[in-house]
């Protein structure tokens, strides 16, 4: 099994004011940390216009300055939000930040579902999906013939003759392509397209497992030049992870933070993705002990172990993605990664 963490440079307000620019200092120490520690992949998130999640502008930005600071943990973005971006500078920006890391990025793709990102942007939230699938069309299509005449609905573009495409990854046939999904459209999307999977944070283990059985069920309707994505069939799954010394220990530390945190996203201000994606009702309110039994990884090292073997084995999932807010503190944070570096880590890499 592979392991990631998921950065979403979230501001922690009562010890990163505003203008929150000690938020990065910390997530890019976490990363070099990380990196060190013998993480596989650091995903960082892109996000606008609040500061009550991430602050995070432009992931290729940051990806290009991390490359510069870290020697081996792949890079990828989660997620570039494609129905805000050119896809054709998506395939430009990847590629160059590839070669800039040695052949260390990963790319991420989601359709979004913070609809006061797409108001600040004058993009129609409602047509998203629409948007990303013609989107990934196109970059595929650059992707494997580096040339392009595409006429749609949102996009149009004409790159061919004695021009194509600049510049090329180091990784071939390009970076491992994932999709962040949820929907029985996405999911089936990605399978066909032969993208990998990202799931979320939030479904319970048993949801996660359909998802995962749907997903991989579609995988073989994959075209064999779309199937050669070096992460087709790779399933990623997110996971609120908090290691401690003790149960007791994590849930004093946790309860209230990732109560708030996770009602963040049964609000309007995720379009209530949380029951989208989920089988958690937007009604009900959110009890620790019921999330730390079907859906967090917290606890003690022994607990963390025994639930990551419960999840692997329900789901089959190949790669964790370990996610947490900011309310623990940088300095509980770094120990929780190095336990479950020290402590969780090495039983799945000897399986």
């Amino acid at each position: 099994m592979e392991f990631g963490i998921l950065f979403t440079s979230h501001p922690n307000h009562a010890s990163e004011p505003y203008p929150h620019q000690d938020v990065h200092a910390r997530v890019t120490a976490q990363i070099e940390a990380a990196d060190a520690l013998g993480y596989d992949t650091a995903w960082v998130a892109e996000h606008h216009f609040s500061n009550q999640y991430g602050i995070m502008p432009d992931v290729f930005t940051y990806l290009g300055y991390l490359a510069a600071r870290t020697s081996r943990i792949q890079l990828g973005t989660a997620v570039v939000t494609l129905p805000l971006y050119d896809p054709i500078r998506v395939v430009e920006n990847m590629a160059f930040v590839d070669i800039l890391s040695g052949g260390r990025v990963v790319l991420g793709l989601g359709s979004g579902y913070r609809p006061y990102e797409f108001e600040g942007f004058g993009r129609d939230f409602e047509a998203r999906r629409d948007v990303q699938e013609e989107a990934i069309e196109l970059i595929l299509t650059l992707l494997h013939e580096r040339r392009v005449t595409h006429k749609g609905t949102h996009f149009r573009s004409t790159i061919d003759g004695e021009f194509e495409i600049f510049p090329v990854s180091r990784q071939t046939p390009h970076p491992p392509l994932y999709m962040a999904a949820g929907t029985e459209r996405s999911m089936a999307y990605a399978a066909r397209h032969g993208f990998g999977l990202m799931l979320s944070t939030l479904p319970s283990f048993d949801t996660l497992a359909r998802q995962i059985g749907f997903y991989r069920r579609h995988g073989p309707e994959a075209p064999a030049h779309l199937a050669a994505n070096p992460a087709h069939g790779k399933v990623d799954v997110a996971r609120w992870v908090y290691v401690a010394e003790t149960d007791a220990d994590a849930k004093r530390d946790s309860e209230d933070g990732i109560i708030r945190h996770l009602t963040h996203f049964l609000s309007g201000a995720t379009a209530g993705y949380l029951g989208n994606v989920s089988e958690k009702d937007r009604a009900v309110k959110l009890d620790y002990g019921e999330l730390a039994a079907t859906t967090l990884l917290h606890g003690s090292p022994e607990t963390v172990t025994r639930r990551l073997r419960e999840l692997r084995d329900k789901t089959g999932l190949t790669s964790l993605l370990l996610h947490y807010p900011p309310y623990y503190g940088h300095e509980k944070a770094m120990r929780s990664l190095r336990l479950f570096a020290e402590r969780v880590m090495p039983d799945f890499r000897r399986a």
